[in-house]
């Protein structure tokens, strides 16, 4: 293939294409899939889109294509093929995006027939989670998510994209070239990159550890992609946490200290965003991300109310917990629905959450945006933790007056009666609570 020119080294002119079946048909992975189910093919292409946004493409065509089966050579029939080179031509298209997973040799006949660049969903989301991530874990996952993925194509590479993007040159690049990738080089890499992550996650484990002794339930936020995690993170936790209208805008989890209504301090960790077809090397290269939340005394389920797919993205979280062996998070008592972006809804819109919110009180309704609904919010959570938690009655001395200074500063006392020189208290405790009140006072009940 052709150097591309100058002016679409870092924005190359792209085309978005979303292929929807009329039956279901195999997949690339050998599943069979359906794109119209449960969505509106509509915002199934809008979310290609903003993956394409995402990465700061230069979308200047999209379209929805519906098939009946897949042409195992191209993907597309020959007439589709045929109508879009010709389009690819006339707009000067450098790029196409199929919003769809392509075996390498259907990839490579596009790039043959078209002759332009072609990548899949799962080569967009892998480009974007390595122009995103930031820390040494972070890096590391995306990199092998990216040389599981390579490692099929090796036929065709491409070299990085510009440093200062990041990313891992599946769109191409300035001085571009093919390369023939040895198998070998590969593997042993992703070998390398396996023992570093399982380091790291030592290391997590280790941290993770040491805050179990600190009296800090944990909180994560979870949620489908740009449903406005990180900005309720920031309202929350008054941080500046990247938020911005993009899809993945946050892929290394963030921790902040937050204090609850009751004086109770939490531990609140952003996320990744989730999204629906999300490639399987990603879901194993970022299982170590979400570790916050296996290990999460709360759950925030973010929810982009005003999205016409809000049920649909709530169903592709909730199977990604499920992946996780996290039970129905709503069944299981330790989820809380955060309706975010009410600030976008219509005034009947929001009296119809209004009155669901009424019969539904694990819902709740914010902006994050504006700060509606926020100390509602953290006072559901103060109750949530306080419902989770299990009831102690201890006496201390009054000469242990840090203990009973941390009782207070935690709001973890129910009563307390006061008789001579000790004080009996009715606690309410977290798990980590209870751990770091047995670990500092002796006194504490051992049953």
């Amino acid at each position: 293939m052709t150097q591309t020119s100058s002016s679409f080294q870092i924005h190359p002119r792209t085309g978005v294409i979303h292929v929807a079946f009329r039956t279901r048909v195999p997949s690339a992975q050998g599943e069979s899939i359906s794109s119209s189910k449960g969505r509106s093919l509509k915002s199934r292409l809008e979310e290609a889109i903003g993956l394409a946004l995402a990465i700061d493409l230069d979308v200047v065509h999209s379209q929805i294509i519906q098939l009946h089966k897949i042409i195992p050579a191209t993907f597309l029939g020959k007439g589709n093929v045929t109508d879009l080179g010709s389009l690819i031509q006339a707009l000067g298209i450098t790029l196409m995006v199929i919003d769809n997973a392509l075996l390498p040799i259907q990839q490579r006949n596009l790039e043959k027939a078209w002759n332009c660049k072609v990548i899949d969903r799962t080569g967009l989301i892998i480009e974007i989670f390595g122009s995103r991530a930031r820390t040494k874990e972070g890096v590391l996952q995306v990199e092998l998510a990216a040389l599981s993925y390579q490692r099929s194509r090796l036929v065709r590479s491409w070299t990085h994209l510009e440093r200062q993007r990041g990313g891992f040159g599946f769109i191409g690049g300035p001085g571009e070239s093919q390369l023939e990738l040895d198998r070998r080089l590969i593997d042993e890499r992703i070998l390398k990159i396996q023992k570093s992550l399982a380091r790291t996650k030592r290391t997590r484990g280790l941290h993770r550890s040491a805050r179990q002794r600190v009296p800090y339930p944990i909180v994560a936020l979870v949620g489908y992609t740009n449903a406005g995690k990180s900005t309720l993170f920031n309202r929350l936790t008054q941080a500046s946490v990247f938020a911005e209208n993009l899809l993945f805008a946050t892929l290394d989890p963030t921790m902040r200290q937050v204090k609850l209504p009751s004086g109770c301090q939490v531990v609140l960790s952003d996320t990744v965003g989730f999204i629906s077809h999300l490639p399987t090397q990603l879901v194993a290269a970022f299982r170590a991300t979400l570790e916050e939340v296996c290990s999460a005394d709360l759950i925030l389920h973010v929810r982009d109310i005003a999205h016409p797919d809000t049920e649909q993205q709530a169903q592709d979280v909730y199977k990604v917990l499920e992946e996780l062996d996290i039970a129905h998070p709503l069944e299981s008592g330790i989820l809380i629905e955060v309706c975010n972006k009410v600030d976008m809804l219509s005034s009947q819109e929001f009296e119809i959450l209004e009155n669901r919110l009424k019969r539904d009180h694990r819902l709740v309704a914010v902006s994050a945006l504006t700060g509606h609904g926020i100390e509602a919010l953290l006072a559901h959570m103060d109750k949530k933790l306080r419902e989770k938690g299990e009831v102690f009655q201890i006496i201390i001395p009054t000469s242990e007056g840090e203990i009973l200074a941390w009782c207070y500063r935690q709001g973890v006392i129910l009563n307390r009666c006061d008789e001579g020189e000790a004080i009996h208290l009715t606690l309410t405790l977290t798990p980590a609570q209870k751990l770091y009140l047995k670990e500092c006072y002796k006194g504490f009940p051992s049953h």
